[in-house]
């Protein structure tokens, strides 16, 4: 019961983040409250998905209505920590996938509704990795963990910076946001750098078909942009359950 109550808490935490980040806003003052009229949310309005549905997705002082994305994110949130205690059992290792799982799930709201990609928790993800690995039970060479996270962060991001260079020379404009770069980082933090180009390979390949898909129902002009990170954050997401799996079907087809 602990990882969906953690969820759902802790996704409620997210709802502040996506909404606040993004502005600029402080995570810690003001209390909640409500977007429309301003009065604050009370103690008791303000528990995970039950209130939403008690009150019926409205505010109780002024009726206006209070977004869907509020208790998606928090089952959200408690499902993929339930996911991952599924996934990994009681271990470290879940405490690392379901940190990664909080902040990807985050960033791909954020970028899905702003563009933006903060680096309160990009940069601050990389971080995370880097003590939660380090300082794992069990951990006997602190350094040789550390220089490998921060030398797989370093690489992919390195990897991306390419592609934009490559991209700006070719095209004379930006293809990716620095804030995909240090998303792509975070990512191989957490999970190595090859589950981080898998997370890539799937970002671009999904991508593209939704951009193919606008222009081909005439939604999309050439110079609209796509949250780019967006896609990039579910398919960190996608690698941490699937991806070890995947790069190995993937590999065996060269051994056969």
């Amino acid at each position: 019961m602990a990882a969906p109550i953690a969820g759902l808490l802790l996704g409620s935490f997210l709802n502040v983040c996506i909404v606040r980040l993004p502005a600029h806003a402080s995570i810690v003052a003001p209390q909640s409250h409500c977007q429309a009229c301003g009065a604050p949310v009370r103690p008791w309005d303000n528990v995970p998905v039950l209130s939403w549905l008690w009150l019926r997705g409205r505010c109780r002082d002024c009726g206006a209505p209070i977004s869907i994305q509020y208790p998606l994110v928090e089952l959200g949130t408690a499902s993929l920590f339930v996911a991952c205690v599924l996934h990994s059992g009681a271990t470290w290792q879940t405490i690392i996938d379901a940190v990664a799982c909080f902040l990807l799930l985050g960033l791909a709201v954020m970028d899905a509704q702003t563009m933006l990609l903060p680096d309160t928790f990009t940069l601050t993800g990389v971080l995370l990795a880097l003590v939660l690995k380090v300082f794992a039970p069990g951990v006997s060479h602190r350094g040789v963990v550390a220089w490998k996270t921060f030398e797989d962060a370093v690489i992919a991001a390195a990897m991306l910076l390419l592609v934009w260079l490559l991209y700006r020379v070719v095209r004379h404009r930006d293809g990716v946001g620095m804030g995909d770069v240090k998303l792509l980082a975070m990512i191989a933090a957490f999970l190595g750098l090859p589950l981080a180009l898998f997370a890539y390979f799937i970002a671009v390949l999904c991508a593209a078909i939704f951009a193919i898909v606008l222009v081909a129902r005439r939604k999309a002009r050439g110079q609209d942009r796509i949250a780019f990170g967006s896609f990039l954050a579910v398919a960190g997401i996608l690698a941490i359950f699937a991806g070890r799996p995947a790069l190995a079907w993937y590999l065996g087809l060269f051994h056969r």
